[in-house]
């Protein structure tokens, strides 16, 4: 906490007096602080995914409590992605960011790539190569092998103890070194907070400040009704006890804005404070990174609604609900990774034949509030989790 207030103080004081020092500040202070502290976390993510899925799998035992667990998971974060977007599309719609000021739309351009089809994100979830999917990262093809793999040392059982024993050694290993990491944490967090606030200032915060208010209004929302409600009725545990036990991941998942670089984080203390079963634990939140985007989803909503009223396009219901459909689609299979979300948003906006380029007015500020939508995919996904764990411990009661 002490490195996030004093990042954003000294990024904000360097822009407003000193703002021709920054360039030199950031090349060779903020930026190696902040990556430095990235690359450390991300260098443990895909060993993690893959011996916490693995003996998640194996952890569960029953292939048949493997499938319901999944289906319970995929359920939830199909559905809190839909109540996010909607959220964002309702609160939009009402408060109308998009018609307050003048906005300059000529010349506004913004490079993306084409992002895959739901069609081929699906056929691509089965690695032909999974030493390949481990070198590019690709973690929705890594869980799938997890899975595989965790399969096939439950199937053959005392054949493969050691192979068993080697992930549960391989696991503590990447625990101790997350322990080791995160005392960096507070370093990497003054400079990715410190580069963040100190690029932008308070004149992008300014002109853009009514549709930050709509994103924020609506991640707090959710966060708050949506997810509090879940973990109060499905999970028969405390909100406020969940928040408060889960603020330190927040805070960490606010400085990456990567929910990958969270999870290790985040994992541990859902097994530890949360008292969330490891094997669910293992299982729920490194799929939930990978395809529970809820955070971002309501960026799309809200973005969407801004990008046409700036344009002055009216969306149909019909359009509205395409929207909805697209960004719950997009969000499968979508790395865990800083800026991400802008990508989606393109694929959503061409789905409703809005200007690409319309991305181009919020671009200046999406770092500032991907790092609150990350904190809340985080939460999701640990609720999720609390959720998935406490109804199967009411299960093995009956």
């Amino acid at each position: 906490m002490i490195g996030l207030v004093t990042g954003a103080l000294v990024g904000l004081f360097i822009n407003l007096l000193i703002p021709s020092t920054f360039p030199f500040l950031d090349t060779y202070l903020f930026n190696p602080l902040g990556q430095t502290f990235l690359n450390l976390i991300k260098m443990l993510v895909v060993p993690i995914v893959f011996f916490s899925i693995t003996l998640g799998v194996t952890g569960l035992g029953d292939p048949k409590k493997l499938g319901r667990i999944g289906l319970k998971t995929i359920s939830f974060f199909m559905v809190t992605t839909a109540i996010a977007i909607t959220i964002g599309l309702t609160l939009a719609s009402i408060i109308k960011p998009g018609n307050v000021g003048e906005f300059q739309t000529e010349g506004v351009t913004f490079e993306t790539k084409e992002a895959p089809s739901t069609a081929e994100t699906l056929l691509n979830i089965i690695p032909a190569n999974p030493i390949q999917a481990f070198v590019e990262g690709n973690m929705l093809q890594i869980i799938v092998f997890s899975l595989f793999i965790g399969l096939g040392i439950t199937m053959l059982g005392k054949k493969a103890d050691k192979l068993l024993e080697i992930c549960e050694q391989g696991n503590e290993l990447m625990m101790f070194l997350v322990h080791f990491v995160m005392k960096f944490a507070p370093y990497g967090t003054f400079g990715l907070i410190a580069s963040a606030i100190g690029s932008q200032g308070l004149s992008a915060i300014k002109a853009m400040g009514l549709y930050m208010f709509v994103v924020l209004l609506t991640l707090f929302i959710h966060a708050v009704i949506t997810y509090g409600s879940a973990i109060f009725f499905l999970g028969k545990y405390s909100p406020i006890k969940f928040f408060t036990k889960f603020a330190p991941v927040m805070v960490v998942g606010f400085s990456t804005s990567s929910s990958n670089a969270t999870l290790p984080i985040a994992m541990e203390t859902a097994q530890k404070e949360l008292d969330v079963s490891e094997s669910v634990s293992s299982f729920v939140q490194p799929l939930g990174a990978t395809i529970n985007m809820d955070g971002t989803a309501i960026m799309q909503g809200v973005a969407t609604i801004f990008i046409a009223q700036v344009y002055h396009v009216d969306l149909t219901f019909m359009e509205l609900v395409t929207v909805v459909l697209t960004a719950v689609l997009a969000s499968i299979g979508t790395a865990g990774v800083p800026g991400v979300g802008l990508i989606l948003l393109a694929m959503v906006l061409s789905s409703v034949n809005l200007p690409v380029a319309g991305i181009g007015l919020i671009i200046g500020i999406d770092r500032l509030l991907d790092m609150a939508r990350t904190s809340v995919n985080i939460a999701g996904d640990a609720t999720c989790a609390l959720i998935v764990s406490e109804t199967e411990k009411r299960r093995d009661l009956k």
